[in-house]
């Protein structure tokens, strides 16, 4: 089996199985403040099994291509967003579950005002800014309890830029 990752630009549609992207896309909700502010409405369904939901600032350092995916991880008690507080791309990287460990990663690259929110229990990577290094707005459970599960392959993944 291949143990590489291609890439490919960030679209709702192919997301949709691991959470949202959170983008201000289509007609908005309402034109707020006098008509000045687009309002886009309830972009994503946070999902917390207690606790309550918090606002936290990350800080992440690159990361060059091609990318060593040595871990993947997931949050059994919430629901994560990413919201990048630049115009720079990330890289977000998901996989489905596979009883119990990550299954084949897929690998997408944000385009500018392109957030998004990882489903409760959804395996994903580490917070990846590429070209530089990246402050983020993180939306996520705030709570009691071990909210984090880490799985390390035996074998790493190479993910690649796509080149076709």
């Amino acid at each position: 089996m291949s143990r590489e990752v291609i890439i490919r630009p960030l679209d709702a549609e192919a997301f949709a199985p691991f959470g949202e992207v959170i983008e201000a896309r289509g007609v908005p909700s309402a034109m707020i403040n006098q008509g000045k502010c687009a309002r886009f409405t309830d972009l994503a369904a946070l999902d917390f099994a207690d606790g309550r939901a918090g606002i936290s600032v990350f800080e992440g350092q690159s990361y060059a291509l091609p990318l060593a995916l040595t871990m993947m991880e997931r949050h059994p008690l919430g629901s994560q967003a990413f919201l990048p507080l630049s115009d720079d791309p990330f890289l977000v990287i998901v996989a489905p579950d596979q009883e119990g460990v990550p299954g084949v990663p897929q690998a997408f690259l944000t385009m500018p005002g392109q957030g998004v929110n990882y489903r409760r229990n959804v395996w994903h990577g580490v917070l990846t800014p590429l070209e530089r290094a990246g402050r983020f707005a993180v939306i996520d459970r705030i709570g009691e309890g071990n909210n984090l599960e880490e799985y390390w392959f035996e074998q790493p993944w190479r993910v690649l830029e796509n080149t076709g």
